[in-house]
């Protein structure tokens, strides 16, 4: 069974990219969501008591405050970890990141590195990390998971890379 055997309207870059990578892959319209994210939850909390005041006065807010800037930082990550997912999957426009996929693992390759780092794990493991983290970016709202595990199920050709298979050789 393919990995991520979707019809995607654009080029898949990676099916399951490791959080390392999604993170590397950042733009800034990512890093704005996250900043927007952190700003807009202590924004909301704060109007909401000026709409119709707690009457906990400034002592009591500042606690509130605080939890809703941590949670509005949680969500904007969590947010622009997704959004950076789904440009890696495919699922929106990511010239940018083919080429700088091309261009990464070009290099690894040709330095005789593994293209997606080196593990330990025994293949089942790697299995298992991958099956349970191949699409939990879609359900961040229930449980944030990411994919912590060097593995090789990634659904892309590395022969694009300069990797020869194993069968060409």
């Amino acid at each position: 069974m393919a990995i991520n055997d979707l019809a995607t309207p654009f080029p898949l870059v990676d099916a399951d990219p490791h959080a390392a990578r999604v993170i590397k892959y950042f733009r800034g319209s990512d890093y704005a969501l996250w900043a927007t994210g952190t700003a807009a939850a202590p924004a909301a909390v704060y109007a909401f008591e000026m709409a119709d005041p707690s009457k906990l006065g400034r002592v009591g807010l500042r606690p509130t405050l605080r939890l809703a800037t941590w949670l509005g930082f949680a969500g904007g990550f969590l947010l622009a970890y997704q959004s950076s997912t789904l440009r890696l999957w495919g699922w929106t426009e990511n010239a940018l990141e083919q080429k700088r996929d091309l261009a990464d693992l070009s290099a690894l390759a040709a330095q005789g590195k593994p293209l997606y780092g080196e593990t330990d794990l025994p293949e089942y493991v790697q299995g298992v990390a991958h099956r349970n983290s191949q699409w939990s970016q879609l359900k961040f709202g229930v449980l944030p998971w990411f994919n912590f595990v060097n593995h090789n199920h990634h659904g892309v050709d590395t022969a694009k890379y300069g990797v020869k298979s194993e069968s060409s050789e």
